[in-house]
């Protein structure tokens, strides 16, 4: 198995991040001073991804701009002799190859992964979600690829969370493999606590086979009344292998307010030239 191409839906409408994302794509937020999607980008990338699709709607324009070359600007910072800044402008550009295609109806993160189908073809194929940034030291697609080609099979990136989150996002059933490894045989969306497998539930990462957009084309909507990717992974799982991968890093949800505000003061916290002025902000903070 090997996979070369990554999907990366953001087509949502952005409502819990209104009213920025009224002419904004959430996914252009900054984290400091780069949007979140570069990020999951740049994740894509250092785990082998060569192609990749970002799947958009209307009025996102911006991210489409985001990956292409900007020649009024870059000669500009040229000829300002602002070279450093030059190369940072233009280093979205060369992570991976980025086409993009619109969902043309908000219909759910399923039928978003539909749209994928003649970009995917007939092989295996990650999925990133546009909200979720993940920072480790090995990327967490990369963790999920290595455990997928070994167990010749499709594979999610889980964690255990609180009874509270499991009713916001899935529950997996499961059996362990190994340390951190198991084999997934169903999932459950947005369950009520009395009607869960487990406390783990999968976080925005994903490796899949291609029989998925045919379960996709299948699935009716369910949550919500969309289509949902965990209904079509439920019938998936029990057609051919599946494991869940309890991966090594933290996730961070920039699609909500107070999730957006705790990756931004981490990053910052961590970066080597707003660091140490952040820390002392903070403490000298009345």
């Amino acid at each position: 198995m090997k996979v070369r191409k990554a999907v990366i839906p953001a087509a949502g409408l952005g409502t819990r991040m209104l009213p920025a994302t009224k002419s904004i794509p959430k996914e252009m937020l900054p984290i400091l001073d780069r949007p979140a999607i570069e990020y999951i980008v740049e994740e894509a990338a250092a785990s082998g991804i060569e192609d990749i699709l970002i799947i958009t709607n209307r009025g996102k324009g911006a991210i489409e701009d985001y990956f292409d070359y900007a020649p009024d600007l870059e000669e500009s910072l040229k000829k300002s002799g602002k070279f450093e800044t030059y190369e940072r402008v233009r280093a979205p550009v060369h992570h991976a190859n980025v086409f993009f295609v619109r969902q043309k109806e908000t219909k759910g993160l399923g039928h978003a992964v539909w749209c994928a189908k003649e970009f995917v073809g007939n092989e295996p194929f990650a999925v990133l979600s546009g909200d979720d940034v993940m920072l480790g030291d090995k990327p967490v697609l990369k963790q999920l690829i290595d455990v997928a080609v070994k167990y010749n099979a499709s594979a999610v990136g889980a964690q255990w969370v609180s009874d509270e989150a499991v009713t916001r996002y899935c529950s997996l059933e499961i059996e362990k493999l190994e340390d951190k490894i198991f084999k997934m045989t169903d999932v459950i969306e947005k369950p009520p606590i009395e009607k869960k497998f487990s406390n783990y539930a999968i976080l925005g990462r994903y490796v899949l086979v291609p029989e998925i957009f045919e379960i996709l084309e299948n699935t009716p909507p369910g949550a919500g009344g969309e289509i949902q990717l965990t209904d079509g992974l439920n019938v998936l799982c029990k057609r051919s292998d599946m494991v869940a991968v309890d991966f090594d890093a933290k996730r961070y949800d920039t699609g909500n307010l107070i999730g957006f505000m705790e990756t931004t003061l981490e990053f910052g916290l961590k970066h080597p030239e707003v660091g140490p002025w952040l820390r002392e902000y903070i403490a000298n903070m009345k």
